[in-house]
Order: C-alpha cells, then structure tokens, then sequence
C-alpha cells in the first residue's frame, strides 16, 4: 500500500511539474512533440527528416534523451539547430523537471518546435507527461506487429502513431492493418501514418499534420 501511495504522488508531482512546463511553452508560442518508441525503432532519422521540412519557416530545437551517451545528439547537431543532450543515467524516461531544466539551455523567444525524443522505451514514458503538445508513438516494422497490444498505455495516449520502415514490409511477417486496427480500438482518435526515413516516403504527409498543428498553435 505504501509504495503505491508513493508512485501515485510521484505522478501527480510531475504532472503539476509538467502543466508549468506547458505554460511555459505556451507563453512562448513554442510547440512540443514528445517522440517516444522502443531503442532502434528511428526516433532521430524521423526527427532529422521533419527538422528538413520545417526549416526555414520554422526554428526547430531539439531535447535528446539517452539512458547514457550523445550519438544521436551530434547527428541532431548537424542540421544547424539547438540540441541539448539530457542523460538519464539509467532512469527509464524524461520526467517533466529535467524538461523544465532542460529549457533554460534554449533561446526560447528563438523556438517554434520543440522535439523532445524521449529514451527507449514503450513503458515508461508513457507514464509521464512532461508538457508536450503531442505524443508521437512510433513502431518499427522489425519490431514486429504486437507492439500494440503488448504496450496499450503509448498507444492509448498517442495523438500521432507511425509504423516506420514501412520499406521493410516485404522482409517481416507484419500485419500493418491488424496493428491499425488494434490502434483504433485503444484511441478512435490517433491518427496513423506509415514512413520509410530511407526511402523518404510517408514523411510529407506526417509532416502537414504537424504543420497544421503547429499553425493552430501559433495563431492561437
């Protein structure tokens, strides 16, 4: 009893955490898309070929999560833009503190997209919010087609949900319309897209949808 008292006030810490970052992004008109999947599913080829979109019309800004290391970071830092490595140290996510932390490294009257790549993990970073304006799941066609059903929290709390290295299809026994419609059972509202960042197919229409919606927040 005692350790679930903890967890759910460990939750409900980080959420009042996370609607200050909210507020704080919201104040500066910058939008948030917390990109989070299994290690190795293209979280960072994904964000590098939306990053080529938006720019120049956008100033994008990066915050990359990593149990250890910066691999993904200095590819990140090729493109150009502010990139701050966040190093969990063996925790399993980015909690909505090390996010508030993490924005005063940035310029952010210079910011209109923020790309938060959460660790791998389909667990973990499901469980906490940490002020984004999207959640992204991603689902990597070598993973294979149970992803959903085995790991329903992420996808329940996806707005966007994307199969990725959709070109691999013809290698691997997976089922892309039982994944869609396992999907549409935990969340009628997700919307799903299919991306290869190799052949560059399907990142055009990913891409308007978050034009759109960064477009609606920067009108509001």
């Amino acid at each position: 009893m005692n350790t679930i008292k903890v967890v759910k006030q460990l939750l409900e810490w980080n959420e009042d955490c996370s609607n200050e970052v909210r507020d704080i992004l919201s104040e500066k008109k910058i939008f948030a898309i917390n990109v989070m999947s299994a290690p190795g599913a293209g979280k960072t080829s994904l964000i590098i070929k939306l990053i080529e979109k938006l720019q120049p019309r956008y100033h994008a800004a990066v915050i990359e999560g990593d149990i250890a290391g910066q691999i993904d970071a200095e590819k990140l830092d090729g493109l150009g833009v502010p990139v701050v490595q966040l190093n969990t140290n063996g925790a399993c996510h980015i909690e909505a503190l090390s996010m508030k932390k993490m924005l005063g490294y940035f310029d952010l009257d210079d910011i209109d997209v923020l790309f938060i790549e959460n660790v791998g993990n389909l667990v973990c970073p499901a469980e906490f919010e940490v002020g984004e304006d999207v959640k992204l799941a991603m689902v990597s066609i070598p993973e294979g087609d149970d992803k959903v059903v085995k790991y329903p929290l992420l996808f329940s709390k996806a707005d966007l949900v994307v199969l990725n290295k959709f070109d691999m299809m013809r290698f691997f026994d997976f089922d892309d319309r039982q994944v869609e419609e396992d999907v549409r059972t935990l969340n009628g509202e997700a919307k799903i897209y299919r991306t290869s960042c190799q052949a560059d197919d399907g990142i055009d229409s990913l891409y308007r949808e978050i034009e759109e919606r960064i477009g609606m927040k920067l009108e509001d």
